[in-house]
């Protein structure tokens, strides 16, 4: 088995980037005398000083390098609880109402309690793995049980899952951000106007605020931006569970000045029933909620990659593992377990209010669904400003670890350009707006970000690097938990295959294109 070299082991922590994923990719870095002065020679970690600083702030002590094993972390427990929370809490949570919509509540909280089981599984695999070779960082785990394409295929499959997380922060921009501007200006419900056009303002929005902060060489202040990002998830969730009690079932969709095909559609869903909006909701089949069903076709496909996109944090496990205090795999686990439980919770309530609000109406965007009953509600319009500044914010953040993992695997023994340091920005703002501008919604970035390098990076890379690291003296093939982590490998192929399988199936069938399009 290959012996990882001493350049593997002499990685420095890079403070706090676990909180906004900037150790999603490669975790090289200079040493910080060579930093400072730029003159010293550099290791294999940064040849040529190819890679921008990976730090929030530049760091000023430290005079050896300093391993992962030598690293002493400050980290509290109580802390490492909210920093591994904020790294799961994502744009998935907008979803899950969706999800449960088409599965049924028993079905989707089976669904949703397997995931998070399976994802503190997979966190145990890789907190043994790095234990056993002393390094806890996901890529280099890669580049320790496989060499060069282990590290270059965790570092890609961590690229996707950060270019469908830009991807999803761009399509609530996109979403959302019109429905403001109308709110505060009170334009016309279906203005024609162009700032109200969500493409016209996501390039907007990427050209004038996004791209200048992705041009910084250091993150600097920015990166605590992630625990407001969470506080304003936190904020949602709120407002979901209070307007689950405010508004009624069958609601009236808002027409004031809607056209006649919106009030066309507001009849005929609660049909002869319907009289002024004084249905009540046991009179109304539309406002009962919908127990298992078992069918995983159409629009319901969607729901296990919505669930494995939500849950995948596994990229700053060892991070967050590193700067913990007085750390252990036993203590590292309960962190992984209670800070999982804590976001299954609120997963499950934000699915399950949003849920009971709408029913079969909701949309695969929660947020923008409640524009249907009032575009100018204050308590949804504050909702949608915080939400659209963490995610603004957001999006620097992700694409920081992404240009480093290209440049890394593209030009590794380049020094550093500015020019190329732009012109990356540049490519990756520009593919992430076409894809927001022509995806159909935002169920489609959920679905085959969740349905590829989700479970790459929950399910099949944690065990086959658990496989080939955990020496055969240890642990024979024949050993109970060496053919639990095959069987979970497996899993993960299953999972990746049917979930393709289902959407490619869905697309083709046309199915894809009309979810959202109400």
């Amino acid at each position: 088995m290959m012996e990882p070299s001493q350049s593997e082991m002499n990685i420095l922590s890079n403070g706090k980037s676990h909180d906004l994923g900037d150790d999603l990719t490669v975790p090289v870095k200079m040493l910080p005398e060579e930093d400072q002065n730029g003159t010293q020679t550099v290791r294999y970690d940064d040849p040529d000083g190819a890679l921008e600083n990976e730090e929030f702030l530049p760091s000023t002590d430290g005079k050896k390098p300093v391993r992962f094993t030598d690293f002493e972390g400050k980290t509290s427990f109580g802390m490492s609880v909210f920093n591994l929370g904020n790294a799961i809490m994502g744009s998935g949570i907008l979803g899950l109402a969706y999800a449960m919509a088409n599965t049924g509540i028993l079905l989707f909280l089976f669904l949703l309690t397997a995931v998070a089981a399976l994802s503190s599984y997979s966190i145990h695999l890789l907190l043994k793995a790095s234990g056993i070779v002393g390094i806890r960082a996901y890529e280099q785990l890669g580049y320790r049980a496989f060499g060069t394409p282990g590290k270059m295929a965790a570092g890609i499959a961590i690229t996707l899952q950060n270019i469908g997380a830009m991807s999803s922060y761009l399509y609530i921009v996109k979403s959302e951000l019109p429905l403001v501007i109308q709110a505060f200006l009170k334009a016309d419900f279906n203005s024609d106007l162009w700032y109200l056009n969500g493409n016209y303002l996501v390039i907007m929005v990427s050209a004038s605020i996004i791209l200048p902060l992705a041009l910084m060489k250091q993150l600097g202040y920015l990166g605590y931006t992630s625990g407001f990002s969470l506080s304003c998830m936190v904020f949602f969730l709120t407002a979901v569970i209070y307007k689950k009690f405010q508004i009624p079932c069958p609601f009236e969709e808002f027409s004031a000045n809607s056209t006649a095909a919106l009030l066309s559609l507001n009849v005929s869903s609660h049909g002869p029933e319907y009289n002024n909006g004084q249905v009540h909701e046991e009179d109304d089949p539309h406002c009962f909620p919908r127990m298992p069903q078992m069918s995983m076709s159409g629009n319901a496909a969607y729901t296990i990659p919505i669930l494995a996109f939500a849950f995948v944090c596994h990229p700053e496990v060892l991070p967050i593992y590193t700067e913990l205090r007085n750390p252990t795999q036993k203590k590292m686990q309960k962190v992984s377990n209670i800070s999982i439980l804590i976001m299954y919770c609120m997963y499950f309530l934000a699915a399950l209010f949003g849920y009971l609000t709408f029913y079969d109406s909701v949309e695969s965007e929660l947020l923008h669904t409640y524009n249907r009953i009032d575009p100018y509600d204050t308590l949804i319009l504050c909702v949608r400003v915080a939400v659209l500044t963490a995610v603004t914010l957001t999006v620097p953040i992700v694409l920081f670890p992404v240009r480093r993992a290209i440049q890394h695997m593209l030009f590794s023994t380049k020094s550093f350009s500015w020019l190329r340091h732009i012109a990356i920005a540049l490519i990756l703002l520009t593919f992430i707006n076409m894809l927001v501008i022509f995806a159909p919604n935002i169920l489609g970035i959920f679905g085959i970000i969740g349905a590829t390098s989700a479970p790459c990076l929950i399910f099949i890379f944690p065990a086959v690097f658990y496989i080939r690291i955990v020496p055969k003296t240890d642990e024979p093939m024949i050993s109970i938990p060496k053919i639990v982590a095959v069987c979970f490998a497996a899993l993960g192929v299953s999972f990746m295959v049917m979930s393709l399988s289902f959407i490619i199936i869905d697309w083709t069938s046309g199915v894809g294109h009309a979810v959202g399009g109400h």
